[in-house]
């Protein structure tokens, strides 16, 4: 009846505490399922790392592919699957044991998709701390009051997502990405969370519990936290660049004002200083503000001056891709007159 999708690259030393909280939940519920792993091109014997965790206790497929990034692999997990339902799952992210118990008493006709609550772990990680209090600062509206709930494409963003933790009737999944479309050549730096999501709004509303919920193990290093946010920035143009999204006056904005305060910061570097300070103070703040703990105010002040410049030069490169794309494929366009051979 269901099919665990599970794609990753390179993330051996969490996938033992994945899938045993998968196994768990699995064994709380009487779905019938089986797990489809896809190593996309990983290094680190993430496939072999899977099959031991297991230990036979579940159906397992393990599909290896070169490095071609997220969508693909997951789009190729479903396609593989043979289950009715799918569940998208994260290799960082750890099921609630009571996660799928819920959920099987709850999705049919009238609950058919389902977002998972992410909780994020901030134990002693300011990474962590900061994506928590992104997340909970960005979705106001629904982390003040956690509840069982539904968006559709009116209220689409409004609400957190993601196909990290995800499930839906598979046939649905592989409809949605077939639709979907980039402004990049290299679907590794597209939004696919976003446009296969909001597809699916379109035509279904989305539920989202926090007793469907999973946790997520973020970066522990200040280097992965950068370069996580520059892939953030990548995704954000190709997600939000897009009339249809509530940030996509953000978006535009964001590079004339940033294209001025980089000649700025050019002209008078002493002014950068007091520009992160000013930033962090206010960035810390807007935590407080939002009734976070003092661990996550004080990790947000600082990390927002390096991820505002980590996502920001993503979102150039987002937008240096988009045009290069777009050029590329003018380029193969027939030209006028011509039949096309």
């Amino acid at each position: 009846m269901l099919s665990v999708v599970v794609p990753a690259y390179n993330d051996a030393p969490h996938l033992p505490a994945t899938i045993e909280s998968l196994v768990q939940a699995l064994a709380r519920s009487s779905f019938d399922a089986e797990l489809v792993f896809v190593d996309d091109g990983s290094t680190d014997g993430s496939a072999d790392t899977v099959r031991d965790a297991l230990a036979g206790r579940m159906p397992l497929t393990v599909v290896a592919q070169p490095n071609r990034g997220r969508f693909v692999a997951r789009r190729v997990g479903l396609e593989t699957a043979s289950r009715e339902w799918a569940l998208l799952l994260d290799s960082r992210c750890r099921l609630d044991s009571e996660a799928l118990a819920f959920l099987e008493a709850r999705i049919g006709a009238d609950a058919p998709v389902w977002n998972g609550h992410v909780y994020v772990d901030t134990l002693g990680n300011p990474y962590g701390a900061f994506w928590n209090a992104l997340a909970e600062i960005a979705w106001r509206e629904y982390f003040d009051d956690p509840r069982t709930t539904s968006f559709g494409a009116e209220d689409f963003d409004h609400y957190p997502k993601g196909t990290g933790c995800f499930l839906a009737p598979r046939a649905w999944l592989l409809e949605a990405m077939a639709s979907f479309r980039t402004s990049y050549s290299n679907s590794r730096f597209a939004s696919d969370d976003t446009g296969v999501i909001r597809w699916l709004a379109e035509r279904h509303r989305v539920h989202v519990s926090p007793s469907f919920s999973c946790l997520y193990a973020p970066r522990t290093t200040f280097r992965a936290f950068l370069r996580q946010g520059v892939y953030r920035g990548s995704t954000f143009v190709d997600g939000h660049a897009r009339p249809e999204s509530r940030f996509f006056p953000v978006a535009v904005a964001f590079f004339p004002l940033s294209a001025v305060l980089a000649l700025l910061a050019i002209r008078r570097p002493a002014l950068l200083p007091p520009l992160a300070l000013g930033t962090s103070v206010v960035a810390a703040g807007v935590a407080a503000a939002a009734r976070r703990s003092r661990f996550e105010i004080v990790s947000f002040g600082l990390l927002v001056p390096p991820y505002a410049v980590a996502h920001g030069i993503g979102m150039w490169r987002g937008l240096g891709m988009a045009i290069a794309t777009r050029v590329a494929a003018r380029g193969t366009e027939p030209s006028e007159g011509s039949d096309g051979d």
